[in-house]
């Protein structure tokens, strides 16, 4: 299958990755191009610009959570659904041969570039820096012989000299500059202790950035040159079908309706991966969205639900404040229906989050801690859940800043290198910081939907006003 596609990369981070790849997707839509953006790594947040600037879901593209053979069928379907891109941007992660920590190159936006065979062009940060970019330059374009580099774009630039000294650096080593961006303080999009803030909290302010961004970019680009460069990008093959080797068809074992998943979102719950709510569709599910924040009750007959990560402990209040939807979301614990919380839905499940009242399914408080937490993690199932029989080996993520007490419930949920059990099981909940992308786990979405739909089978009648209204 044919996807023009190229990589956006940088020698590290802050070098303004984010900035040209949401900016190309932005400009290159306004053309009137189908585009399609993805992101190397487990991050949540770069995907929701890119998804502004494409008006499509952004993806995300990582090796260490869903195995490398599942990369190629993840981008090809990512790239043509609901339509066939034109244009494909891969945004990068860290620096270009930053990899899992241990393990090489893997998992790094190289790795990627090379399991997609796409070009790379390279962010160069001009802020401080003149001839030596350069030297710098040939040497992400000589290090990896899988890596090819396409060009760079040189940004935050200070001058029409500064361009000059840097255009002419880059001839002396061969590399074509595809695009200059000037240094655009206006632009700068805010942060918080867990990085930029998520598009879906701006709102209007987001879509005015993302405008800017498609802007500024559009004019710095050479934009015929990157099309042109994209489609140098040799045709893919995916013979794994939809997902991988996770196609799913109709939930089986349970006569009847398809169960409603209802899926945490809203401001307090950006981060999920697009692929859950497609396996879930896949698997036999009618998949709904709600948000704690504003909505008094539980979609009508939800017989499951998925809570992601996100950022309660800034909306710790409102969601205390929603008594009538912990209510719910408490009762539908207490029935058994299956329940999967990570990081942010574990805060919000359990007993107080900064002495607020959260639901109360949990035996356990929440408070912010003094550190982050990141990095990724190869864990083993401790308990058998909703998600896996215990002994399952998984890969995952950490990325928070709050500390839950206590950390494990008698059944936990997981254990990894290091560390003492982690996370809670109990029935069909299963909550956890640990975030998991559910195309690396094969059958995690079929056992969510059967277990849903034998709640849904026994204790559920889809013409009540919420499903638990009469309970």
């Amino acid at each position: 299958m044919k996807i023009p596609r190229i990589v956006i990369a940088a020698a590290g981070s802050g070098q303004g990755k984010t900035s040209i790849a949401t900016g190309l997707l932005a400009a290159l839509h306004g053309r009137g191009l189908t585009v399609s953006g993805h992101k190397v790594g487990p991050d949540y947040i770069d995907p929701g610009y890119h998804g502004l600037a494409a008006g499509r879901p952004g993806r995300n593209l990582d090796p260490w959570l869903v195995g490398e053979e599942r990369i190629r069928p993840l981008f090809l379907h990512g790239a043509t659904t609901p339509t066939p891109a034109d244009f494909a941007v891969i945004e990068g992660v860290m620096g270009l041969f930053d990899g899992a920590v241990g393990h090489g190159s893997f998992a790094s936006t190289a790795h990627v570039a090379s399991l997609l065979q796409a070009p790379v062009v390279l962010v160069v940060d001009g802020a401080a820096v003149s001839r030596s970019a350069a030297a710098l330059v040939h040497g992400f374009a000589t290090f990896d012989p899988s890596v090819r580099l396409g060009g760079v774009i040189l940004n935050r630039v200070g001058s029409d000299r500064h361009e000059e000294i840097l255009i002419d650096a880059m001839a002396e080593v061969g590399v074509p500059v595809l695009g200059v961006v000037r240094r655009q303080e206006r632009l700068v999009t805010p942060s918080r202790h867990l990085g930029l803030i998520p598009a879906a909290e701006r709102a209007t302010e987001a879509v005015e950035t993302v405008a800017a961004l498609g802007e500024v970019v559009g004019n710095g680009l050479n934009l015929d040159a990157l099309v042109q460069l994209a489609s140098t990008a040799p045709d893919l093959t995916d013979d794994r079908g939809l997902i991988g080797d996770e196609r799913e068809q109709s939930a089986s074992g349970f006569p009847g309706r398809r169960p409603v998943i209802a899926v945490a979102g809203g401001a307090a719950f950006t981060f999920g991966y697009a692929e859950t709510v497609e396996l879930l569709t896949h698997a036999g599910a009618d998949v709904t969205r709600f948000d704690p924040v504003h909505d008094a009750r539980l979609p009508a007959g939800t017989a499951g639900l998925v809570i992601g990560g996100g950022f309660p402990e800034v909306y710790s209040r409102s969601l205390s404040e929603n008594v009538e939807l912990r209510t719910d979301v408490r009762r539908l614990a207490q029935i058994g229906a299956p329940i999967a919380a990570e990081c942010a839905g574990l805060l919000y499940l359990s007993r107080s989050l900064d002495d607020n009242p959260m639901v109360g399914a949990i035996d356990a408080d929440a408070v912010m801690g003094p550190r982050l937490t990141l990095g990724y993690r190869e864990a083993v199932a401790l308990t058998d859940s909703v998600l896996a029989v215990a002994g399952t080996r998984v890969r995952g993520h950490e990325f928070h800043r709050t500390v839950c007490r206590p950390r494990s419930g008698p059944q936990p949920a997981w254990q990894w290198q290091g560390q003492p059990p982690e996370g809670f099981v109990a029935g069909n909940l299963h909550a956890s910081y640990l975030h998991l992308h559910w195309a690396g786990l094969p059958g995690a979405a079929r056992r969510f939907v059967d277990a849903s739909m034998a709640v849904q089978a026994t204790v559920h009648d889809s013409t009540a006003p919420s499903p638990l209204v009469d309970m």
